[in-house]
């Protein structure tokens, strides 16, 4: 191996990985629990049995199937639907009035029959939730990050 010359660690690394041998690092440092993530831990499972439940309830219109439920601390979605028919919801939708969160929930379940919001996929949601362009409103006017919404 021999001595290293005075070019120093980067003629050294170059005998083993060649010219361009980069390094790099990252300092990983500990994070302090934030007051959303002390929230979600302590609303989870309550928002889980839930929404379960709220899906048990409105599939009683359309006898859908659906994979694995998760409830996670989304920042910008309230729900959302995977391709493989996994559905995905904020914890927060547990702190919205029940008439909102069934909104989202139904949107959701719908989305398990039609993957996108074309007027077949209106039509589906109308079938539970008639009013569903008002809430859709009143749930744009709230934001996930609302104050109100963040349980204590």
């Amino acid at each position: 191996m021999g001595a290293m010359r005075s070019t120093g660690l980067r003629t050294f690394l170059g005998t083993f990985f060649g010219p361009r041998a980069v390094v790099r690092y990252r300092v990983v440092k500990k994070k302090r629990p934030t007051k959303s993530r002390t929230s979600y831990v302590k609303h989870k499972e309550a928002a889980r049995a839930f929404v379960h439940r709220k899906l048990e309830e409105h599939n009683q219109q359309y006898g859908f199937t659906w994979g694995k439920v998760a409830i996670r601390d989304q920042r910008s979605r309230w729900g959302s639907c995977s391709k493989k028919g996994n559905l995905n919801f904020s914890y927060r939708v547990a702190l919205l009035p029940e008439d909102l969160a069934d909104y989202v929930i139904v949107h959701e379940l719908c989305h398990l029959r039609e993957f996108n919001h074309s007027p077949s996929f209106w039509a589906l949601v109308a079938r539970t939730i008639p009013d569903h362009k008002r809430r859709k409103a009143a749930l744009r006017e709230l934001s996930i990050r609302h104050e109100t919404l963040r349980a204590t």
